[in-house]
């Protein structure tokens, strides 16, 4: 049997993970209102905030190891056993939420889904990477990334909703089934790699292969492992701390609005968990479409002739240069309708920059090494999310909101200084370049 276009059917499964991995990790924000006056009914708002502060830190935390872990998991068993560890441990891991009592067993939970549903990312890069030719790569990034924004789209109204019927209890049980129900069309359809699945045409194959020149090291024409040096040899490129400091910066700017949209308009406009559910999904509207947008508009370029160098550092900046004036702005947002679309603005920039900003990996180094590199700077990107996180509660005292978005504004240049100056001519690297 020979199934046409098998990358795109690859690339919809991680993208159907993605949005399985938003719903599962959305669920506490949206719920905490009513687990905080369920368990913590004599504390203020913001203890309940402190509290969930808390939590969400150990699963930055945890998240944020966890890519450094599945990233060299994904490069040692490949990218189907390695998804297939991470969404059957999250899932498992989300349903255990029903037993949660507290701020123990709560970091406890959280915790174990932060480990693996980190592997989505290094896994979606490394599968990116093996699925896709260099000119398709941001594109396909654009789809999965669409995942985490039609995950943020669906599970806030839909939590919501679940609440009329179910217990917060009974919710975590249930989204953590829709993960484990996914490994099903996941384990038939990805039986091996292009070069040897069994179901790829061969025109198929050939059009990847030929199309990933990051993997032609000689320039013979043929296929080829491409440049995968040690972990030391490859962070003794500065191309790849410019990957890893860029995404450090950039991605705090994404995890304050998953972490805080629904207790901001909780705490800044007094809503509870069923008018969240009506405005808290706009903003991934907005996420949704730059990542279709940040993909498209690379491929667009790509096509045209520009290099990778010149479309990567193009569409990168005009993500950072949405986001920083919406950040700015977000200071005395008005209405909570203004509030959600600027937020959606924000977030289409974000998504705009972070998929070409995901590809870096694969432009620089061969299909052993991308892995590991995701790995790392998904690592350090979560580790400043957890900082920010840390010191929202803090800078947020009485609901005033406007020291985070100023940080994340700073946080947008240096993401755009980090691409310009350590980044370098983006392109495959070799011996020759390193510092």
């Amino acid at each position: 049997m020979k199934i046409k276009g098998l990358r795109w059917w690859i690339v919809g499964l991680i993208a159907l993970a993605t949005i399985i991995n938003y719903i599962d990790r959305q669920s506490l924000s949206v719920l905490w209102p009513e687990i905080a006056g369920d368990l913590y009914p004599d504390k203020s708002a913001d203890e309940h905030k402190s509290i969930y502060a808390y939590i969400s830190i150990i699963f930055v935390f945890s998240y944020a190891f966890g890519q450094a872990i599945f990233g060299k998991i994904f490069d040692w068993v490949g990218t189907r056993i390695g998804f297939a560890l991470s969404i059957g441990v999250w899932s498992i891991a989300t349903a255990l939420h029903a037993l949660a009592k507290g701020l123990l067993s709560f970091s406890i939970f959280r915790g174990i889904l932060g480990i693996a549903e980190a592997g989505n990312w290094p896994g979606a890069t490394k599968g990116n990477a093996e699925w896709f030719p260099t000119k398709e790569r941001a594109l396909a990034q654009g789809i999965f990334n669409s995942g985490a924004a039609i995950g943020g789209i669906i599970s806030i109204p839909l939590i919501a909703f679940l609440t009329i019927y179910f217990s917060w209890q009974a919710i975590f049980i249930i989204v953590g089934l829709v993960g484990l129900l996914w490994l099903i069309p996941w384990m038939i359809f990805v039986k091996a790699p292009p070069k040897s699945h069994p179901w790829i045409t061969e025109s198929e194959r050939d059009y990847i292969l030929s199309g990933q020149k990051n993997q032609d090291i000689d320039n013979d024409g043929d296929f080829d492992e491409g440049y995968n040096p040690s972990v030391k040899v490859m962070l003794s490129h500065k191309e790849s701390w410019g990957v890893i400091l860029a995404s450090a910066v950039i991605d705090p700017i994404w995890w304050l609005f998953v972490f805080w949209i629904p207790i901001y308009l909780f705490e800044v406009y007094g809503m509870d968990v069923k008018s969240i559910g009506l405005y808290g999904w706009v903003p991934y509207v907005g996420a949704m479409l730059g990542a279709y947008f940040g993909g498209l508009l690379a491929q667009n370029r790509l096509k045209a002739g520009w290099t990778v160098n010149k479309t990567r550092k193009l569409v990168i900046t005009l993500g950072c240069l949405i986001m920083l004036p919406s950040l700015l702005i977000m200071s005395n947002p008005g209405s909570p309708v203004s509030a959600v679309l600027i937020m959606a603005i924000i977030l289409f920039g974000f998504q705009t920059a972070i998929g070409n900003v995901q590809t870096l990996p694969s432009d620089y180094f061969g299909g052993k090494t991308v892995g590991t590199l995701a790995g790392f700077s998904g690592m350090a990107a979560k580790l400043a999310a957890a900082g920010l996180t840390y010191l929202v509660p803090v800078l947020t005292m009485g609901g005033n909101y406007t020291p985070v978005f100023i940080i994340g504004a700073g946080l947008a240049i240096i993401a755009m200084a980090s691409i310009w100056i350590l980044c370098g001519k983006i392109e495959p690297l070799g011996q020759k370049r390193i510092i």
